[in-house]
């Protein structure tokens, strides 16, 4: 490599798209979040291809679709045959690390059956070099808290619990946190990060820096789990009753009747469909602030890379796996097809001369976290294996408008199957493989298509939160049929091509591009 190119590669978890200062949240700051921002470019309509964490971060990292990848669940391997970013970018000298996770199940044709691998949700991708893993259950994490002179509880997790918890207080809770801040998972993840980057010394380097907030469970520690006003957060956008919002479709209400307040809260009891406005928007004052708090650290990374003369050698890109629902439409967490899940943040800064006239720009195109893989391939000078299902980025930090062929709709993906913490099939009497949804969307509408259940249609000019389901007005017949034949076109264009370039003819094999 004749010229060095670093790429920082900020991936985030549950980070909805909406809470981004520049987008207009009216909380929010992140001032070094927003800095960035403004010597980069932020894709304002950017969406993850699936939820939750494991087959979001495979589309993220291998470029596929998860109709492709069919990592469609956590726990579910995926295939050892898939390319991705970090293997991809060893073909041009780089050496990928990773602080952090990526919620991959291996392929058990590759590994033994007791792998302990396939006791936990996920663990590492292939390609990437482990320079900050907190282990399968964050045992490097917890050992670090109690080499600081933290006493653990018995349970680890306790640590999460409010501080001087009331008898009876569940869930929501503005009492920050028992771990100080100093000590807190966004702090151990930042230092592993800045612990690789100053012994990169010279040479290029490429680090995925993961971080494991806004992510449940939704408590902060002190300062920031009082810097919002629970009553100047915005309320949740939901139906008037989880009875009424029930209605729209029966995935739906399983969902509203099965998700537990514990995944989200260390003392939650009951449903989270039942918080009241109040306990919602005490949640995203927390929320808030557990974002506040990773760019405290991220302006950490950034101030060292401007000091050490490496800003303006590093392509950087702050992005997230999927988004969270945070109250509406009465749900918690990753899922369904409600925009909450699948709009995620998007902002790249490119060092480089000729991105000068966009710096500061919001792009409104549609963008997908499949073309993250290509962007970063482009922008080192390696080639993007045929079987990418994105497109590179770069034409609009450069040049500044899309390009004619650019994606007018986008398309992301839902598996519903049974895992070990939550069982749909029997409730909604379907079998394995029938649990899927697909979406397309774009400026009007959206469609949501499912193997098995009745389809939904969504006037997004008219009905922006998405409560009317118009699939079945016979008046809106053919726009249900042409958004069906665009999914069905989708699919048919980018059905799974690793080898279908290369033809054999009289003179030899063939390669098309």
């Amino acid at each position: 490599m004749s010229k060095r190119k670093n790429v920082l590669l900020i991936v985030v978890d549950q980070w909805r798209g909406d809470t981004l200062p520049m987008l207009g949240h009216p909380l929010i700051k992140t001032p070094n979040i927003a800095a960035l921002a403004a010597e980069g470019v932020t894709f304002a309509r950017h969406y993850t291809q699936a939820v939750p964490c494991g087959p979001a971060r495979a589309s993220l990292l291998t470029g596929l679709y998860m109709m492709n990848h069919r990592a469609v669940q956590n726990t579910i391997p995926l295939d050892a045959r898939h390319t991705n970013v970090a293997k991809e970018a060893r073909k041009k000298g780089y050496d990928p690390a990773i602080v952090g996770y990526t919620t991959t199940t291996p392929d058990p044709r590759e590994v033994a059956a007791e792998d302990p691998r396939f006791k936990v949700l996920g663990d590492l991708m292939d390609g990437w070099r482990p320079v900050g893993s907190w282990g399968l259950k964050m045992e490097a994490y917890f050992s670090w808290v109690a080499a600081n002179g933290y006493k653990l509880p018995d349970n680890p997790w306790d640590i999460w619990l409010p501080q001087d918890l009331a008898p009876g207080e569940i869930g929501a809770t503005r009492k920050p946190s028992r771990i100080p801040a100093e000590l807190s998972d966004t702090v151990w993840f930042t230092d592993r990060g800045l612990d690789y980057i100053r012994g990169a010394n010279k040479k290029p380097w490429f680090l995925h820096l993961g971080y494991w907030r806004p992510h449940p469970p939704f408590a902060a520690p002190a300062p920031y789990h009082d810097m919002f006003d629970p009553a100047d957060c915005p309320p949740p956008v939901r139906a008037a009753s989880v009875e009424e919002e029930a209605k729209q479709h029966p995935m739906l209400r399983f969902y509203l009747e099965s998700v537990k307040r514990k995944s989200f809260f260390e003392n939650g009891e009951g449903l989270g469909a039942d918080m009241d406005e109040g306990e919602v928007r005490q949640m995203r004052a927390s929320y808030y602030g557990l974002m506040e708090e990773i760019d405290v650290h991220l302006g950490r990374v950034f101030q060292h890379l401007k000091d050490s003369g490496q800003w303006d050698d590093t392509l950087i890109i702050l992005t997230c796996d999927h988004g969270e629902q945070l109250g509406d439409h009465h749900l918690l967490g990753k899922l369904g097809y409600f925009d909450g899940s699948f709009h995620i943040p998007m902002i790249v800064r490119d060092p480089d001369a000729s991105a000068n006239g966009t710096r500061g720009q919001i792009v409104r195109q549609f963008t997908e976290s499949v073309d993250l893989m290509p962007t970063v391939l482009e922008w080192i000078g390696q080639d993007c294996p045929r079987a990418c299902d994105g497109h590179s980025l770069l034409p609009f930090l450069r040049d500044g408008g899309a390009p004619d062929t650019w994606r007018r709709e986008v398309h992301y993906e839902f598996d519903f199957r049974n895992v070990f913490y939550s069982k749909p099939e029997e409730p909604l009497g379907l079998t394995m493989d029938q649990c899927a949804l697909a979406v397309v969307q774009d400026e009007n509408w959206k469609y949501v298509h499912f193997a098995a259940l009745p389809p939904l249609l969504f006037d997004l000019k008219s009905d922006p939160g998405q409560f009317h389901n118009l699939a079945e007005d016979p008046a809106h017949a053919a726009t249900v049929r042409d958004y069906a034949q665009r999914m069905l076109n989708w699919r048919l264009t980018h059905a799974e091509r690793t080898l279908t370039g290369y033809a054999a003819t009289p003179e030899g094999l063939m390669l098309r591009l």
